[in-house]
């Protein structure tokens, strides 16, 4: 890899972008506006991975010689696709839904060299069993954490965590957004050490 390559995060998620920050590289934020609307029938692994890829794709044209980072996440319980509630409404809904059951969460990570043309993508699940949650339960946590931009309601980084009974992955970061030992994987096939 080129010495001047830049390492390009395609996303303004403050989550992910903390997360990145845990490696201490040099990045510069992008924000990749790609639709992130499910095709009719589209798979959530499939779905997960065409947007991570979608988002480095977007931001590429802008930043000529650099390491594109695109992430995505999707929420699955059973087969409904539990995606950001947007409001409190559907945050009590999807916890309710949530309350005993365990779901998954596939997150979906894509590096891009814009200068050489290389993808690499990886999906990366998590499992997460949610505790039995009673009315009193989802409101006291909704009213403090408020989690409404993030899938299936619930912010295991943070207050969400009394939510859950159990979680199952390689990687927890994958939970928040974007799996940092994923991440150093690829980017050590781009050239790219953390350490």
């Amino acid at each position: 890899m080129p010495s001047t390559s830049t390492i390009v995060l395609a996303s303004t998620s403050p989550y992910r972008k903390a997360l990145l920050e845990r490696l201490g590289l040099d990045f510069t934020v992008a924000r990749p506006g790609v639709d992130e609307t499910p095709l009719d029938g589209e798979a959530p692994d499939a779905l997960a991975m065409r947007l991570a890829q979608a988002k480095a794709m977007a931001v590429a044209a802008n930043f000529p010689n650099a390491i594109i980072i695109g992430s995505d996440q999707v929420a699955v319980l059973g087969s409904q696709i539990l995606g950001k509630p947007g409001n409190h409404d559907n945050a009590v809904r999807q916890l309710r839904s949530l309350s005993g059951q365990t779901a998954r969460f596939l997150t979906a990570l894509c590096l891009h060299h814009s200068g050489t043309g290389k993808t690499l993508s990886r999906l990366v699940p998590f499992e997460v069993s949610f505790r039995p949650l009673d009315e009193q339960t989802i409101e006291t946590y909704l009213r403090r954490e408020q989690p409404y931009d993030c899938a299936a309601s619930a912010k295991a980084e943070a207050l969400g965590i009394a939510l859950i009974a159990r979680m199952q992955g390689d990687d927890p970061n994958a939970l928040i957004g974007l799996p940092l030992i994923a991440l150093i994987d690829l980017l050590q096939e781009h050239g790219v050490r953390v350490l």
